[in-house]
């Protein structure tokens, strides 16, 4: 005799926005000047750079960010900067470092998806 099974009840709790496991969209930060300064930073890199950048945060916001697994290419910030995260993507001359700064935005109105902001970046030479 095959014992019954019980139906067993979704408890899951109601979708009530965008989620972190879903994937997100890529925009761009809007300074109060109405500027964005991260379309300022990636017309400054080289054409290559600039082309890896944008290929990094598409595939970070399609994995999404929690899931992406990309080599360094994704960080976490940590210390004062806990809640932000980078695009490190490495090229010439000697191995500079560029980095776009971004935050991940899950309460923005009227957005069916969360959002991947490319807020600013920077450009570093090694050890420094």
């Amino acid at each position: 005799m095959t014992p019954k099974r019980k139906k067993q009840r979704n408890h899951s709790a109601p979708r009530t926005g965008p989620q972190p496991t879903d994937a997100h969209e890529v925009v761009l930060y809007r300074a109060q000047d109405g500027t964005f300064p991260a379309d300022i930073y990636l017309d400054s890199v080289p054409a290559t750079i600039r082309a890896r950048i944008r290929n990094v945060a598409i595939q970070v916001a399609e994995a999404p960010p929690s899931r992406f697994v990309g080599g360094g290419m994704w960080e976490a910030m940590h210390g004062s900067m806990t809640g932000w995260f980078e695009i490190r993507v490495d090229g010439t001359p000697r191995r500079t470092h560029y980095r776009m700064f971004c935050l991940l935005d899950y309460k923005a109105e009227g957005q069916e998806k969360p959002l991947l902001v490319l807020v600013d970046g920077r450009t570093k030479q090694p050890r420094t």
